[in-house]
């Protein structure tokens, strides 16, 4: 508690090199960190990194908004993960709209941009509600609808 009364709110989005973190308030009032398992598209506990995030002086370390969190973890998922089901169609679409802009070595035009970006917000709520009903503890799909 600060002084005032209030409390100190830590919790927040991290790119952590190059890697989603989400740190979040517990019940009891500390805090606990999520990394992004790139290999299962679910979250490790990373409470052993929190001190590092929170008073870096590092240049790998970045705070991210909830949004920019959410396309971030669904690039990775999108990029690391196969598999079959609605969600990995979803991630085929996005990788065949990346692959044409690189062909002809543009940025996306702001319709594919915004395709990408409701894509990859809707693959987040999908694949978090598999995460929370398989009971991972750090799945929370409210993140890409709050």
């Amino acid at each position: 508690m600060i002084g005032d009364g209030q409390s100190l709110d830590l919790a927040g989005y991290y790119d952590y090199y190059e890697s989603p973190v989400k740190i979040v308030p517990t019940p009891e009032g500390g805090l606990t960190a999520w990394r992004l398992d790139r290999w299962t598209g679910g979250w490790k506990p990373a409470n052993d990194i929190i001190d590092e995030i929170l008073f870096a002086m590092d240049g790998d370390i970045f705070v991210r908004t909830a949004e920019e969190f959410v396309q971030r973890t669904e690039a990775e998922r999108g990029r690391y993960l196969k598999g079959e089901g609605p969600i990995f169609a979803l991630y085929e679409t996005v990788r065949a709209i990346e692959d044409v802009a690189i062909a002809e070595g543009r940025p996306y035009t702001p319709k594919e941009a915004a395709l990408v970006k409701g894509i990859r917000r809707r693959t987040f709520v999908m694949f978090e509600e598999q995460l929370r009903q398989a009971g991972d503890p750090g799945a929370d799909p409210t993140i890409a609808t709050g």
